[in-house]
C-alpha cells in the first residue's frame, strides 16, 4: 500500500525520484526500493517525506488515522510493513540457499561420476 501511494503521490506532485532523493539525502535507489515495496522508510524519513509530498503519513500509509492516534498506528503499520519485509527476505534467502546446496550436490555428483567413469575407462583400457 505504502510504495503504491508514494509512487502515484509523487507523480502527482510533479517530482521526480532523482529530486524527492536529493530532498530527503538518500539515493534515488532508495526511493525505487520504497517505491516497489522492497523496504520502507524509518519514520523520521516518512514524516519528511508528508511534508515533501504535502500530505499525511497516514496518506501515505494508506489509512485515514485520528490524529490522537497518529504515532501508534503509524509505528504499528511501520512494525507490520517491516515484519513483512523481513519475512520475503527470510523466504527469499531460504530459496537462494536450497539452490545453492542443490547445486554444489549435482557439482560434486558430476565431479565423482567423471572420476569414475576416468577409473572405469582405465581399468577397461588396462586389460
Amino acid at each position: 500500500m505504502f510504495s503504491e501511494n508514494l509512487k502515484q503521490i509523487r507523480k502527482e506532485k510533479g517530482i521526480s525520484q532523482e529530486e524527492l532523493a536529493a530532498r530527503l539525502n538518500v539515493v534515488r535507489q532508495t526511493i525505487s526500493k520504497w517505491e516497489k515495496g522492497l523496504s520502507v522508510p524509518d519514520a523520521e524519513l516518512l514524516i519528511k517525506l508528508s511534508e515533501i509530498l504535502e500530505t499525511s503519513v497516514g496518506t501515505l500509509l494508506g489509512d485515514t488515522i485520528e490524529a490522537a492516534a497518529d504515532k501508534n498506528v503509524i509505528s504499528q503499520q511501520l512494525e507490520q510493513l517491516n515484519a513483512q519485509l523481513a519475512e520475503k527476505s527470510r523466504r527469499s534467502r531460504r530459496i537462494w540457499r536450497t539452490a545453492a546446496i542443490v547445486f554444489i550436490v549435482l557439482a560434486v555428483l558430476s565431479v565423482l561420476l567423471y572420476a569414475g567413469g576416468i577409473a572405469t575407462f582405465h581399468s577397461f583400457s588396462e586389460m
